[in-house]
C-alpha cells in the first residue's frame, strides 16, 4: 500500500523474498495443533541440516507433491521404488538419508498419535500444555528440544536432533520467538505472559 508505514520484522527474514515474509507473517510462530501441520513441519525441517529453511521454504511446493501432500498414512508406504523416484526428483533436496528418514519418520509419527491420541498431545505434554517464550537469537536448543529429540530418536526417528526440533517448536508455536524488534513481538505473539 503506497505511503504504508514500513513493517519491522525478525531480523532473520530476507525482506527480498515474498514466499519468506508471506511465512514470516502469517506461519511462523503461530500455534498450530493440527497433526497435518505438525507432520508437514516435521518432514520440512528434517530435511534443513546443513541448509538454511530458506531453501527448503523454496520447494516446499515441490516436497508437497513429491510426499503425497504431506499425508503421513501415504509416506509411510513409500518403499524402495518411491525413494528411487524422489532422487530423480529435481525440486527438492535430494539426500538419500534425509528421504528415507522422513519415511522411516512417518511410520513413527503415526505410532505416536496412536499411542497419545495425536501427534500434537505427545509434544503438548513437553512444554505444559502452554507455548513457551523466548525471543529466537536467545539460542538454538533447550532443555525442552533436547528431550523431544531424544524421546523421538528412542522411538526411532532420524534427523530431528535438538537443533532441528528447536527449530520446528519455534515455526509451529510451540515457542513464541519473534523478537522485539518485530511487529509480531509487539502484538503478543513473543511476548512473555
Amino acid at each position: 500500500m503506497p505511503g504504508a508505514a514500513p513493517v519491522s520484522r525478525c531480523r532473520w527474514v530476507n525482506e527480498h523474498n515474498p514466499l519468506y515474509v508471506c511465512y514470516h507473517d502469517t506461519e511462523w510462530g503461530v500455534p498450530y495443533r493440527e497433526d497435518a501441520y505438525l507432520y508437514e513441519m516435521l518432514v520440512l525441517e528434517s530435511f534443513v541440516a546443513g541448509l538454511s529453511w530458506e531453501c527448503v521454504l523454496n520447494k516446499r511446493a515441490a516436497f508437497r507433491a513429491a510426499f503425497a501432500d504431506f499425508q503421513v498414512e501415504k509416506v509411510a508406504q513409500f518403499a524402495e521404488k518411491e525413494v528411487d523416484a524422489l532422487m530423480q526428483n529435481t525440486g527438492i533436496i535430494r539426500h538419500r538419508g534425509k528421504i528415507e528418514a522422513a519415511i522411516t519418520n512417518s511410520r513413527v509419527f503415526l505410532q505416536i498419535q496412536a499411542e497419545f491420541g495425536s501427534f500434537a498431545a505427545y509434544v503438548a505434554a513437553f512444554v505444559g500444555g502452554e507455548p513457551l517464550y523466548e525471543p529466537y537469537h536467545e539460542r538454538t536448543s533447550s532443555p525442552v528440544s533436547d528431550a523431544i529429540s531424544r524421546d523421538l530418536k528412542r522411538r526411532g526417528m532420524r534427523f530431528v536432533g535438538s537443533v532441528t526440533m528447536y527449530s520446528w517448536m519455534q515455526a509451529v508455536g510451540l515457542i513464541q520467538a519473534h523478537g522485539p524488534e518485530c511487529y509480531l513481538h509487539a502484538a503478543g505473539q513473543g511476548n512473555e505472559p
